[in-house]
C-alpha cells in the first residue's frame, strides 16, 4: 500500500509540477484578485488531474486480463511514452528559455470562485498530456496485476493530493513568488524537475521485476 501512495504522489507531482500556461494563468490569477479565487482555481486544475487518474486506474484494472499476454512490451512502450513526455518537456523549456519566451496575454475580468474552478477544470481536461500521462503510468506499472478497488483509490487519491498541494503553493504564493515561478529561469527549473520525475518512474517502470 506504500508503494502504490508513494506512486499516486509522484504521478501527481509529476504531471502537476510544471508552470505553463495554466500554471502561469493561476499565479497571476490569485495577485490580481484573493488567495479564495486563486485556491478555487488551483483546486480545479487538481480535479482534473484526480479524474484522469481515476479514469486511468480503473482502467488498468479493466484492461489487466486483455493486456497480459504483451505485459512485456506494454511496460517498454509505457516507459518510452513517459520518458518522451519528459524529453519533450525539456526539450520545449530550454528552447523557450533561450528564445526568451514569456507568455503575454489581456485577461478578461477576473471570475468568482465558483467560476474560476470551474473554467481551470474544464482547460485542464481539453489537455490531452494529462491522459497519456497517467495512462502511460498507470498500465506500464499496475497491469501485470490484479489491483484492488481500495490500491486504486489511494492512487487517485494520492495523485489528486499531490497535484492540489502543488497547485495551492502557486495560488498561495502568487503575489509574492509569481514572477520568480513563471520567469524565464522559473519555468525552465519546474519543467526540469518534472522532467526529472517523469523520467524516474520510467526507469523504475523498466527495472521493475516482471
Amino acid at each position: 500500500m506504500t508503494a502504490v501512495l508513494v506512486a499516486g504522489l509522484l504521478a501527481g507531482y509529476g504531471i502537476a509540477v510544471p508552470v505553463g500556461a495554466v500554471g502561469t494563468y493561476l499565479v497571476s490569477l490569485t495577485a490580481r484578485t484573493s488567495l479564495r479565487t486563486g485556491s478555487c482555481a488551483a483546486l480545479g486544475v487538481a480535479s482534473a488531474d484526480g479524474l484522469y487518474a481515476l479514469v486511468a486506474a480503473v482502467g488498468g484494472a479493466t484492461l489487466a486480463g486483455a493486456l497480459r499476454p504483451v505485459l512485456g512490451p506494454l511496460r517498454w512502450v509505457s516507459a518510452l511514452v513517459l520518458i518522451a513526455l519528459a524529453a519533450r518537456g525539456a526539450i520545449t523549456a530550454v528552447r523557450r528559455y533561450r528564445d526568451h519566451l514569456l507568455a503575454t496575454r489581456c485577461d478578461p475580468p477576473p471570475p468568482s470562485p465558483a467560476r474560476a474552478f470551474l473554467g481551470l477544470l474544464g482547460i485542464t481536461l481539453l489537455n490531452p498530456t494529462t491522459v497519456i500521462y497517467f495512462a502511460a503510468l498507470v498500465l506500464g506499472t499496475r497491469a501485470e496485476e490484479a489491483v484492488r478497488p481500495l490500491e486504486q483509490g489511494v492512487f487517485v487519491l494520492a495523485a489528486f493530493t499531490a497535484s492540489a498541494s502543488w497547485q495551492l503553493l502557486l495560488a498561495g504564493g502568487g503575489a509574492l513568488l509569481g514572477r520568480a515561478l513563471t520567469g524565464h529561469r522559473g519555468r525552465l527549473m519546474t519543467a526540469l524537475l518534472s522532467s526529472g520525475v517523469m523520467t524516474a518512474l520510467a526507469v523504475r517502470m523498466l527495472v521493475a521485476p516482471a
